[in-house]
């Protein structure tokens, strides 16, 4: 899995893969032990958070179920917000109320935490939600803080990601992947129309 979006948020969003329109081919999430490993991965659970996470799924398998389909709901809404953004658009006030009770519970389990400068923290918290509630505040940080309009959809897939470039230029997740096979296209069609 590549961590392409340069933001927890988008990176949430991008556990789909498939082309850039149409459905999704692909879900990382196929259950709550994925969501774990992605949090993991991802840097938002230790590893021995992610294992205290997977014992409370086994001993309580119906609340993991409802946890996993909660993921799953935040990430479409968090597709939609930045799908929006990125086309240019106005994503609906449904998209934002979610968004915006979901950072008010994150928010209620996180604790401020001394740094330079503080920053927020849900170590302590041993819900089956804490895997999203990381999520949920990087998705209300990225759109709070400007900047909406280096949000972008990758030209190859479906992926989003946050444009750093200096000049506000990327098309792609990944030279090293959609990029690549951008070009590739582009010369062979080059070569043929030279023949």
């Amino acid at each position: 899995m590549r961590l392409v979006g340069g933001n927890l948020a988008l990176d949430f969003v991008n556990t789909r893969s498939g082309p850039p329109t149409g459905p999704p081919d692909d879900d990382v999430l196929t259950g709550y032990p994925e969501l774990v490993a992605w949090a993991g991965y991802a840097g938002v659970l230790t590893d021995t958070e992610a294992a205290a996470l997977r014992r409370l799924s086994r001993e309580d398998p119906d609340s993991a179920r409802v946890t996993c389909t909660r993921a799953l709901h935040t990430r479409d809404y968090l597709d939609a917000l930045f799908r929006a953004l990125a086309a240019g658009r106005n994503p609906g006030p449904d998209v934002l109320t979610r968004l915006r009770d979901d950072a008010a519970d994150a928010l209620g389990h996180a604790r401020l935490d001394r740094g330079s400068p503080y920053v927020w923290s849900w170590r302590d918290d041993r819900s089956l939600d804490r895997p999203l509630r990381p999520v949920v505040h990087a998705a209300v940080q990225l759109i709070t803080t400007g900047g909406l309009d280096r949000i972008k959809g990758c030209g190859g897939c479906r992926f989003v990601f946050q444009d750093e470039s200096k000049n506000r230029s990327r098309r792609w997740c990944s030279m090293d992947d959609c990029g690549t096979a951008e070009k590739m296209r582009r010369y062979v069609a080059a070569r043929r129309a030279r023949r």
